[in-house]
């Protein structure tokens, strides 16, 4: 198998599996082994159908009606019913590598050999996915409990070649056309199989496993733009001796601030040119970076660890265990994706603002020891990067009310069979918005503070940060000067940040950074 492809078996699989699936070309091939362990599992839920006992999924119906017996020529219909009527999503689409990565887990679920359903299944999802064929979901529809209901069922109809889904051109259109033209026949749904497609934490996960990558790249961006803006207050590096943090071992913290000392290594600019107003510490938002930053990465850590047990898990209700028993559980509930989603929201929103106090203090000719008014060419004729600031502190504030934990909520459903969820779909919604927010949020300190460096006439900056000068300003991003449209200007730096630019500018002087 080439580097585009991913193998589906049945011991789960890796977050770098589901970002190529989702974001990328990535084609899925379900093993051999995954098959045969699919046919095995399908074999017990033939049996079950064939007795006269009811078995929840099988026989009976879902939820609150699980105590109506279905009768075998009901079967089918009761499958497929169950995919029309959960697929009642509203509001706008999500975006479509959410969609993807959705299809993706609930398939790995279905190879795991634990939920029942023939191969034929798994086979069909894996050609929807190759085909580039991506169903319709809506943003509202999933209480993150007995899975992301209606987010699956859209899926799921499109499946059986209902409802709506885009091409591979971006075109929405007829489900049912578009398999028709990829030669992918709509799946008839038997015992069980509509259940299993939709009882799963897959939507929240894929978000998780996502916003983990996101993340740890803008955890390092923020190092090097913490660095930068240490480097033009003309602040001191001595803080980040590693013999400091070794005293208090929390490991991401030793890692950011050993990524800002790998930046200023080499500066003219730190801890030497305070004679107009001696500083014996720099302020928070500055010799505090690599402990906020730091919780930040630990928390990452966590959210990672969790990400990697569920992307081993099976989910589904009933299940079918190894020794053939089909059972109960309530494995489908999202908490343990959830907590976390919500934890990296908070983490983002601190990162966020000390990030925005460093930017402040730049523009502050007050604080900034030397710097001109909001960096500005001609300050009063000029108002420099005043309202960069004005927004990046809205971003901030927005920031602070997506990091209200959606997990706390609760809302009874299902004739209050179903009386306690999870909200963990609500939790990576919000967490999404909050990432795009925080790249932007670094964005603006970068445009700030490598504008300030260079304003520093005279003096020398490290080498790493000549090399973010010179990309910066390589991407379109202007340095000092009269005032011009600066919209674009921060579009430019946002696209820098967000597409890892940042640290490939830096790395080839630091070496690779944590």
């Amino acid at each position: 198998m080439d580097m585009h492809t991913v193998v589906v078996g049945t011991a789960g699989t890796t977050a770098e599996d589901v970002i190529a699936v989702a974001r990328g070309a990535a084609r899925v091939v379900v093993s051999d082994e995954a098959l045969a362990a699919v046919a095995q599992s399908r074999r017990v839920i033939d049996d079950l159908a064939a007795k006269p006992d009811p078995v929840y999924g099988v026989s009976t119906g879902f939820g609150a009606l699980a105590v109506r017996h279905i009768s075998p020529e009901l079967r089918a219909q009761l499958q497929r019913n169950i995919v029309r009527s959960h697929a009642a999503g509203m509001g706008p689409r999500v975006e479509r590598e959410v969609v993807r990565a959705l299809m993706f887990l609930r398939m790995k679920t279905l190879a795991s050999g634990r939920t029942g359903v023939r191969p034929l299944v798994v086979e069909t999802m894996a050609a929807i996915l190759n085909a580039g064929i991506t169903p319709v979901v809506h943003e509202y529809g999933s209480l993150g409990c007995s899975g992301d209901l209606a987010p699956l069922s859209h899926c799921a109809l499109t499946l059986m070649g209902e409802g709506d889904a885009e091409g591979p051109d971006g075109t929405v259109r007829p489900a049912g056309e578009l398999l028709a033209e990829h030669g992918i026949e709509p799946v008839e749904l038997r015992e069980k199989e509509g259940l299993a497609l939709l009882n799963g934490t897959d939507g929240m996960l894929g978000m998780l496993v996502m916003a983990c990558a996101d993340l740890g790249r803008l955890l390092t961006s923020a190092d090097v733009t913490a660095a930068l803006s240490l480097e033009a207050l003309l602040g001191t590096e001595k803080v980040l001796a590693p013999e400091l943090h070794a005293i208090r071992p929390h490991p991401g913290q030793g890692a950011s601030a050993g990524n800002m000392l790998r930046v200023l290594a080499g500066s003219g600019l730190t801890g030497h040119h305070q004679d107009d107003a001696p500083r014996v510490q720099d302020a928070y938002s500055i010799r505090c970076a690599p402990q906020v930053a730091g919780a930040g990465r630990d928390t990452l850590a966590h959210a990672r660890l969790v990400a990697d047990r569920e992307l081993a898990s099976a989910v589904d209700n009933p299940v079918v265990l190894p020794d053939g028993r089909v059972e109960s559980n309530g494995n489908f509930h999202g908490a343990p994706v959830a907590y976390v989603l919500d934890f990296l929201a908070i983490a983002a929103a601190d990162l966020a603002s000390i990030a925005e106090r460093r930017t402040d203090r730049l523009l502050d000719k007050n604080r900034s020891h030397g710097l001109p008014p909001f960096l500005a060419g001609d300050a009063g004729v000029d108002s420099g990067l005043m309202i960069a600031q004005y927004t990046q502190a809205a971003l901030v504030s927005e920031m602070k009310r997506l990091a209200v934990p959606a997990s706390v909520d609760s809302i009874p459903s299902s004739a209050m069979q179903e009386d306690h969820v999870s909200m963990g779909w609500s939790a990576a919604r919000k967490l999404r918005t909050a990432l795009a927010a925080l790249a932007r949020v670094i964005a603006v300190e970068l445009v700030a503070a490598t504008r300030a460096v260079e304003l520093r006439e005279g003096l020398t900056p490290s080498p790493a940060t000549q090399a973010v000068l010179k990309a910066v300003r390589a991407a379109g991003v202007e340095g000092p000067g009269a005032d011009r449209f600066l919209a674009p200007d921060l579009a430019r730096a946002e696209e820098f940040v967000r597409a890892g630019k940042l640290v490939e500018a830096v790395e080839p002087v630091t070496g690779p950074l944590a």
